[in-house]
């Protein structure tokens, strides 16, 4: 698929400034801040927390469908990260932000995941373990922008997440830590795995 080599991200920033800035998250005063990470932010959440919790989202599940030319990818080789994409759902960890600590959150999260507008954070209702239900920020595929990758064949996914290195490490270390905290939290069989598996029958 050729289109594959025509994404630049530092150029869609540019051209996505407007529609970055439009979508920071403004945490409302004295309240605290809750986060669903469903991919590197569990792994790597880099800003302080109260606590993190196990947490489900219907309606969307966690899906290779994100071109990546900055964090694990190049413009030359992109790679694939993932996105929050319509139907079925997804398990995660939420994390809770005291309300002093929100704001920074907020900026901080808004620099590392809106790198371009590919993403849309979105106030979503989670089910906790427990049973009750809260709401949360996550970052959604905006499947209108050029990045969004659409639905690809785990062959295909594999392939392009094979060999493919950015600003952050490469794409596999990306996928094989995401699957680690997967298995952490009782998920031993899901897309993610078959994916590895791909991964590494083809190294």
């Amino acid at each position: 698929m050729p289109i594959e080599n025509e994404i630049d991200e530092d150029q869609l920033g540019l051209i996505d400034r407007d529609l970055i800035e439009s979508r920071r998250v403004k945490p409302k005063p004295g309240e605290e801040l809750r986060v669903f990470g469903y991919g590197s932010l569990m792994w790597r959440p880099d800003f302080p927390y109260i606590d993190i919790v196990p947490a489900s989202l219907h309606g969307y599940h966690r899906a290779f469908c994100i071109h990546s030319t900055h964090y694990r990818g190049t413009r030359e080789k992109p790679g694939l990260v993932l996105g929050l994409d319509r139907g079925g759902m997804c398990h995660g960890r939420m994390f809770r932000v005291k309300p002093e600590h929100a704001l920074e959150v907020a900026d901080n999260l808004h620099a590392r995941e809106m790198v371009t507008g590919v993403y849309e954070p979105r106030w979503l209702k989670f089910r906790l373990e427990d049973g009750r239900i809260t709401t949360a920020l996550a970052y959604v595929a905006d499947r209108r922008h050029p990045q969004y990758a659409g639905k690809l064949e785990l062959p295909e996914v594999a392939r392009r997440i094979r060999g493919a290195i950015g600003k952050t490490g490469s794409n596999v270390e990306y996928l094989r830590n995401t699957v680690l905290h997967l298995e952490e939290m009782g998920i031993h069989e899901c897309s993610l795995h078959r994916v590895l598996r791909q991964v590494e029958q083809g190294q």
